[in-house]
């Protein structure tokens, strides 16, 4: 019904940037929060950054001033500025959104493949 497609990722120097992209298609009536997690080798998921349909944005400390997320909710896509990247920031991220689906207005939560980031020297 909805799907989310991630590009971007891979490799980059510490001090890099990267940007991610995630772009949703399907029976979308309305796109509500939408995230970045990620998930470094050994841990669990972690959450990034949310924005809600305002363009309102919530960090996690970590990546706070240095991580800028963003959506254009008339292209139906969110991306994620990194910079100043870290070696632990290396992961593989994930974007979710939840939706309104089209047609049944029920509610939807949807995960895009994961990309991995790897910020090393």
């Amino acid at each position: 019904q909805v799907q989310l497609v991630v590009s971007g990722g891979g490799l980059v120097q510490p001090g890099g940037s990267l940007t991610l992209s995630c772009a949703a298609s399907g029976s979308i009536y309305r796109i509500k929060a939408m995230a970045w997690y990620r998930q470094a080798p050994g841990k669990g998921r972690e959450l990034v950054a949310t924005i809600a349909n305002t363009g309102s944005a919530v960090y996690v400390d970590s990546v706070k001033g240095r991580f800028t997320i963003s959506r254009d909710n008339t292209r139906n896509t969110m991306n994620l500025q990194m910079n100043s990247l870290k070696p632990e920031d290396t992961a593989v991220y994930y974007c979710n959104g939840d939706f309104i689906v089209r047609g049944t207005y029920g509610r939807l939560e949807v995960w895009g493949q994961g990309t991995l980031v790897t910020v090393s020297s």
